[in-house]
């Protein structure tokens, strides 16, 4: 049995360590606005009569500013359900603020499926770097080459590559579509995690209980599954957690630049794109999904860069 930690059990120093951080606790309080927004976007904006129709086209109230009232010689159906435009209209008379809401269930969607099939990569390639590193590859004299250095070398490739400039690459070859965005950013976006995973698992192979389970019997891919990936998970979360963020931004840029999530669905991406040509006539189409993006992408960035410091002993320590 394992001696008590002096103060309380690492989730509660952790725990301490993170509400002492207030800018994180911020981030915390938005992420979690973000995930309320994107599954409120969810239920109001889907379905055969949605309370807030996103892809509406009503001309009569193009580019009409925010907080105002439809025209009103309009169709009883064709006017919105709210009766105002929180966030205004674009310039096919679309609403701003159910096309911001649709945009972020896009946006979570894309951010933790690319997320997740970047941490899924990322653990299983740095978990067999960790453990299997001096393994050498090859028959006979020709076994020159380890497994850490072909995998460390493929992490380092993959690094060189300019990366939104290889997934914008790939993009425009395959055809548009929401699942190609999650698929391209999350293949492209694994290598940190994979590095993280790499280096804890190193410092973890030699401990005592890793010995143990050896001794035990366990097989290699036991031990790393169920004992050394746990025990590596904290900065998986962190990498996790800032990989949203940059999930969020890529989809973005690719969206702003027209080879994202095709219409008619929202993203804040191609929100911002079709405001630039009115930044002026109306400025809320630029301001609205750029501040948008902003707080979001912060948000998660502070978040992350708390937690990081909260699991870290060292850092928590400071």
């Amino acid at each position: 049995m394992s001696p008590a930690t002096p103060g309380g059990s690492p989730g509660r120093l952790a725990w301490r360590a993170f509400r002492r951080n207030g800018p994180a606790v911020v981030g915390l309080a938005v992420v979690l606005g973000f995930f309320a927004l994107a599954l409120v976007g969810l239920a109001l904006t889907k379905g055969s009569r949605p309370v807030l129709d996103p892809r509406e086209v009503r001309l009569p109230d193009r580019l009409r500013a925010p907080f105002a009232r439809p025209v009103a010689d309009q169709p009883p159906a064709q006017l919105p359900r709210l009766g105002i435009y929180l966030l205004g209209t674009d310039e096919l008379g679309r609403d701003v603020f159910a096309r911001m809401l649709e945009g972020a269930f896009v946006s979570l969607s894309v951010g933790f499926v690319a997320v997740g099939l970047a941490v899924g990569i990322g653990i299983v390639v740095g978990g067999v770097a960790g453990y299997y590193g001096p393994t050498r590859l090859g028959v006979g004299r020709l076994r020159l080459l380890t497994v850490d250095t072909l995998v460390t070398g493929l992490i380092d490739v993959m690094l060189s590559f300019p990366t939104f400039f290889l997934i914008l690459t790939v993009v425009a070859v395959l055809k548009p579509s929401i699942w190609n965005i999650m698929v391209v950013i999350g293949l492209t976006s694994w290598e940190g995690t994979a590095r993280f995973v790499r280096a804890e698992i190193l410092s973890l192979r030699e401990q005592e209980f890793i010995h143990a389970a050896q001794a035990a019997g366990a097989r290699g891919r036991r031990v790393i599954l169920r004992h050394l990936v746990p025990n590596a998970v904290g900065p998986v979360l962190v990498s996790a957690t800032l990989g949203v963020a940059g999930a969020i931004l890529t989809e973005s840029s690719l969206s702003f630049l027209g080879f994202g999530v095709p219409p008619p669905a929202a993203t804040w991406g191609n929100i911002l794109a079709d405001g630039k040509r009115y930044i002026f006539d109306a400025p809320w189409l630029t301001l609205v999904p750029g501040t948008a993006i902003l707080v979001v992408v912060l948000a998660f960035n502070l978040f992350g860069e708390g937690l990081r410091d909260a699991v870290n002993p060292r850092l928590r320590e400071r």
